[in-house]
């Protein structure tokens, strides 16, 4: 002690003293704020960070991480799972290791996920530069690797004495638990800041228990917004992954339900309604539905809920009709005024209450509900059938079918990259609220074993007697696979679906589809590859301490499945399915990408004009 309200810590100890102090209330149980963390050491953070976390490990668990980028993922999927109100760090070394974190920080701050990343940075006495594994730019000595998280956090600093973190680390958590903001923070520490001391206050390590902002909307936003809909003849209802968020699904259900309003829901918003609800008209956009699909077509009034209405939503915002009004609900001021939208800038929750209350005795028309009910029931029965297996070719869609009708209803599902997305959002059956991962902000392949893991830890913390189960391709096995390794070794169990069909498959779709020749996709197209073949994934899997088996057919993968429920370690299931056939038909709404406006192949001048036959639905806006 250097004084009576003072305690000498070095940098590193005072940031991990710091986050051990800080709590969040949940449902009237209080949590540490900080699940703990994901770390690989290296000579940029071992010696003082690693000192201040091996005193923390009981109050601050630190998985060890076999790669950086998905240490990043398990931390976002972490996140994700508990619904943005608790988070883990990241540790990664000076140089590679940090710049190996870029690409999950991304998905991260795309997907509004709250991620703190603790890295090393170069000395600022500069003494001994140049350092290994610095990168030198001449005319600017303090830019560096770290700098170009800049463009993927929400929050970023680097820390060049040890008294500024009394302000950093204060701002970097208001920013990872702000509604609107949330995001990933980055905290550069140079090597020889992080073993500085400093007298820092006593009351900065005091526990401090925080809360998730909830603001109230303005009242004439609300009034503007209820004038349109109780205008409505056919309003629908867009709700998104911050429905989840901001735990308004109760109110969401109780507004549908009270005005007859039929809901859709965004890639991030699966499972806001289970699939059984009558005003559940499925998934919407290009990896959707033709029920949520028609509806929003002919909408004229469209309140979206915690969505930000990325491409796949809108169809590239073609999925609605040019006059459709737009009411944007939304935390985030950006995303409530998207497309000439009447915003709505407030905590959903707070926000449906506010509208209900204002359109009390408003119900959509009959005729309206009718053409909604009649839309989804041929949506269910189109899934039924595509599920159903015994007849055609091995699909993702049967793969899918087989799980949904044989897990728990509190199983979580994880997906990600490639075809998969699309096939779990269009055909999974949601059996219970929250319980559908689907990482399709960023796209990113190998979150798919990654989150699997970061979702099993939180999932361990409150449904230990649950089942994470992860949907993965080969392609995005081959990216990033050691997880498995990571769930064995941390006891962590998941059931991953390994489903092989020779390579990247839905690029190859898309592809073919614009009227190029199969090439470089899959594994047989690739002119590069004299012989293909394909990768033993049981084996794989197996040497990494996972019980792994190979199944032929949908049949043995449901009795697979049920010795993978009943295993208590990481299961892999891996499966060959078709890559030109079984892919989900319905459901799709127009998606721009560009395609040669100048080309000598007649098939890929056919497709283009194809293409470019649905632009004038594109809506025009900001």
């Amino acid at each position: 002690m250097a004084g009576s309200d003072t305690v000498r810590l070095t940098t590193a100890q005072a940031i991990i003293r710091y986050l051990a102090a800080q709590f969040i209330e949940i449902d009237g149980q209080e949590w540490r704020l900080c699940g703990g963390g994901f770390g690989i050491f290296g000579h940029g953070n071992v010696t003082c960070l690693g000192e201040a976390l091996y005193d923390h490990r009981a109050a601050l668990p630190l998985y060890r991480g076999q790669n950086e980028q998905s240490m990043g993922f398990a931390a976002a999927a972490y996140a994700k799972t508990w619904l943005r109100q608790r988070f883990m760090f990241c540790t990664a070394s000076a140089g590679p290791g940090t710049a190996n974190l870029l690409t999950a920080s991304a998905l991260a701050h795309a997907n509004r996920l709250p991620m703190l990343m603790l890295c090393g940075d170069t000395f600022i006495t500069r003494l001994p530069d140049p350092v290994l594994q610095q990168l030198e730019h001449f005319s600017d000595p303090t830019f560096g690797v770290n700098d170009a998280f800049k463009a993927v956090t929400r929050y970023w600093d680097r820390i060049t004495h040890p008294a500024q973190i009394t302000q950093s680390l204060p701002n970097a958590i208001a920013t990872m638990l702000d509604p609107a903001d949330c995001g990933p923070a980055f905290l550069g520490l140079p090597q020889d800041v992080q073993g500085w001391a400093y007298d820092y206050p006593v009351e900065m390590f005091a526990k401090k228990v925080h809360r998730i902002r909830r603001q109230f909307p303005d009242a004439a936003e609300v009034a503007d917004a209820a004038a349109a809909l109780k205008a409505a003849k056919r309003p629908m209802i867009i709700a998104g992954g911050g429905v989840q968020y901001s735990r308004a699904v109760e109110e969401l259900t109780a507004f549908a339900e009270a005005t007859g309003i039929p809901v859709v829901e965004t890639i991030a918003g699966r499972a806001n309604m289970l699939d059984t609800h009558p005003l559940n008209c499925g998934p919407i956009g290009v990896t959707g539905s033709d029920s949520a699909n028609a509806i929003a077509e002919k909408a004229d009034v469209i309140l979206s809920v915690g969505c930000r209405l990325q491409d796949f939503t809108t169809g590239s915002w073609t999925a609605f009709a040019h006059d459709a009004q737009i009411i944007g609900l939304n935390a985030g001021r950006h995303d409530a005024g998207k497309h000439r939208s009447l915003p709505v800038v407030g905590d959903a929750k707070l926000g449906l209450e506010a509208l209900g209350a204002a359109i009390t005795g408003y119900t959509a028309p009959s005729g309206w509900a009718e053409f909604a009910k009649s839309e989804r029931a041929a949506w269910t029965a189109y899934v039924a059938e595509n599920v159903a297996h015994g007849n055609r070719p091995n699909s993702y869609a049967q793969a899918i079918g087989v799980v949904n009708a044989a897990c728990d209803p509190r199983d979580r599902v994880v997906a990600a990259a490639g075809g998969l997305p699309a096939e779990v959002t269009a055909n999974w059956r949601t059996l219970d609220i929250g319980t559908v991962d689907v990482e399709f902000g960023f796209s990113c392949m190998g979150y798919e074993i990654a989150g699997a893991w970061g979702a099993r830890i939180a999932q361990a913390e409150r449904e230990p007697e649950q089942d994470v189960i992860t949907f993965c391709g080969d392609g995005s096995y081959l990216l990033m696979n050691s997880d498995i390794y990571s769930s064995v070794l941390s006891w962590k169990k998941m059931i991953v679906l390994v489903l092989d069909n020779g390579g990247f498959a839905v690029i190859n779709k898309l592809q073919n589809n614009t009227g190029n020749e199969s090439f470089n996709n899959l594994l047989s197209d690739a002119p590069t590859i004299p012989q293909a073949f394909a990768v033993d994934f049981e084996a794989h899997a197996a040497s990494m301490g996972a019980a792994a088996e190979t199944v032929k057919n949908p049949a043995e993968l449901g009795e697979a499945f049920k010795r993978a429920k009943a295993s208590d370690k990481t299961y892999v299931i891996c499966m060959k399915v078709e890559a030109y056939e079984g892919w989900t038909e319905g459901g799709h709404a127009w998606w721009e990408v560009g395609t040669p406006h100048v080309t000598d192949n007649d098939k890929v001048a056919a497709a283009h004009a194809d293409w470019e036959a649905s632009r004038p639905k594109q809506r025009k806006g900001v």
